[in-house]
């Protein structure tokens, strides 16, 4: 796989980063990815889902099964090792994805481009919730992070930076909500529609 016909989802990335560490078998990577709070970026909430990337980055060659080993009352695990294709494109992905901004589809700005068919009412106490929501999360998150070396929490520290600012342009919006300045009506959104449907 060329890692330029592939770009990578957080998972894959993640797992590559792990076995670059030393070999190790999915259930260990799955528990690494959450000791260290990975799964921030990751998502490992279904098991199945660090198995199924395991068998995509074998099945293309940037992994490959080193042993298989049997603990006393343990299933058999299969442990994997990085290949010279994973280490090289592991690098380039990162390469990649620290230096060129991609344009992504975040589900958000989505339902913000299609409230209009919401009330205005409903629409406020939707993204009320929201700020308030978010802003407890980052306030849990920071606490968890705090007192690590500041290395081993950039993406954490990341995530406040935006998360933030999403806060503040939500509590802006509510505001502007509540004093009348952002509403609408469907009967006025249909004239308009009419107006510029050509």
């Amino acid at each position: 796989m060329s890692s330029r016909s592939h770009r990578p989802s957080p998972l894959a990335l993640v797992l590559l980063v792990l076995l670059a560490e030393q070999p190790m078998h999915p259930y260990r990577m799955r528990e690494l990815i959450k000791e260290r709070a990975k799964d921030r970026v990751a998502n490992v909430a279904q098991r199945n889902s660090v198995y199924q990337t395991v068998e995509r980055l074998d099945r293309v060659g940037l992994i490959r099964v080193r042993n298989t080993a049997r603990d006393e009352g343990r299933p058999e695990r299969t442990v994997y090792e990085l290949t010279e294709a994973g280490s090289r494109t592991v690098v380039e992905w990162l390469r990649e994805l620290l230096s060129t901004p991609a344009t992504e589809f975040p589900a958000f700005p989505a339902a913000l481009a299609s409230m209009l068919i919401m009330e205005p009412a409903e629409v406020l106490a939707c993204l009320r919730t929201r700020a308030d929501t978010l802003e407890r999360s980052l306030d849990e998150s920071l606490a968890e992070v705090t007192g690590l070396p500041r290395i081993f929490g950039l993406e954490e520290e990341y995530a406040q930076a935006v998360g933030r600012a999403e806060v503040a342009w939500l509590r802006s919006v509510v505001k502007d909500f509540e004093s009348g300045e952002l509403t609408w009506t469907h009967d006025k959104l249909l004239s308009y529609a009419a107006g510029h449907s050509d």
